[in-house]
């Protein structure tokens, strides 16, 4: 006589225990998937907020460590300066002390409506131009030195013995989802005016 073999399948509540074990394995991934995509978006656009900083520092300090030159004085135009704003000269084409040619008479300001750094010059075509958008804030301080060997003292505004000037730009990040929200990217330059009376007393 032969034996009958029976197969049996799971019951209800293996399968239902089976089920849950799924899911909650599957949302444990689904939950560490979503926070590393929300770390790299967050990243990504902390290094988009870092470049745009650098961009606009670099065009910035480049032309502010020129001020003064072919002058007899640091070239800033302490009276049209101040935190937001920095104006100075140069005579680049070294003629006649004139300051007339492009990137001659440059002022650099933060429009806080478009948040963007503008820089303006009566000389150049178009005479307005903006350096950078997406910019949260930007700063100026002031340094001044008096002799060849002097401590800096920080001012607020610009003064004719002012040989150093740091630039501050904020960017703040957009939100993202997942992330604390509000983050900011700080980036930070000290430009040394080359043609500052301080600087030249080091020669």
């Amino acid at each position: 006589m032969k034996k009958k073999y029976i197969q049996q399948g799971f019951s209800l509540i293996e399968l239902m225990i089976a089920m849950t074990i799924t899911l909650s394995i599957l949302g444990l991934t689904m939950t560490l998937f979503a926070g590393a995509f929300s770390t790299r978006k967050r990243e990504s656009r902390k290094t988009d907020a870092l470049t745009s900083a650098r961009a606009a520092i670099n065009v910035i300090s480049r032309e502010v460590a020129n001020s003064g030159y072919g002058l007899s004085s640091n070239g800033i135009i302490a009276s049209d300066s101040s935190a937001k704003r920095i104006h100075f000269r140069a005579n680049l084409d070294n003629t006649n002390a004139q300051t007339n040619s492009p990137g001659e008479d440059v002022t650099y300001f933060f429009d806080p409506i478009n948040q963007s750094i503008v820089r303006y010059d009566p000389n150049d075509s178009p005479q307005t131009s903006v350096i950078v958008n997406r910019v949260s804030d930007v700063t100026f301080n002031y340094y001044d030195y008096s002799g060849s060997n002097s401590t800096a003292v920080e001012t607020a505004t610009p003064t004719n013995n002012t040989g150093r000037v740091k630039i501050t730009v904020i960017v703040r990040m957009e939100n993202v989802a997942g992330q604390p929200d509000d983050q900011t990217v700080t980036y930070k330059s000290d430009v040394t005016i080359r043609n500052s009376d301080y600087m030249l007393n080091q020669y």
